[in-house]
């Protein structure tokens, strides 16, 4: 099984190797109970988030790590992948700004990215 912070990095890896931008990892635990950590990521249009949602769930497939429930992405606008205590936040950039879920969750620790693809 993966250490929550370490499934919180993989899934941020896959998310930079399909080029998203604003890539954030936030730990949640002291603020909620419906997640450990949060990852926030952007894409330009709605098939770059489609192509982060879909590789995200290729690669964690791969490791066997099942996705629990997803939603939204059907116009490629958000969508949310659950694996438990790791929520994947993927926006399009203007829907990322209206939800603005940085400041909503202003309080909470960002962790740093390790490994991360520049």
């Amino acid at each position: 099984m993966v250490e929550d912070e370490k499934l919180a990095q993989m899934i941020a890896d896959a998310c930079l190797e399909e080029k998203a931008f604003d890539v954030l990892i936030l730990d949640v635990r002291e603020l909620t109970v419906i997640a450990d950590y949060f990852v926030l990521a952007s894409g330009r249009n709605a098939i770059q988030v489609k192509s982060i949602v879909e590789n995200v769930e290729k690669k964690l497939l791969a490791d066997d790590i099942k996705l629990l429930r997803r939603e939204g992405q059907q116009q490629g606008l958000w969508a949310v992948l659950d694996y438990n205590a790791v929520l994947l936040h993927v926006f399009r950039q203007q829907e990322r700004e209206h939800y603005n879920l940085e400041n909503l969750w202003a309080d909470a620790r960002q962790v740093p990215l390790e490994n991360s693809i520049l």
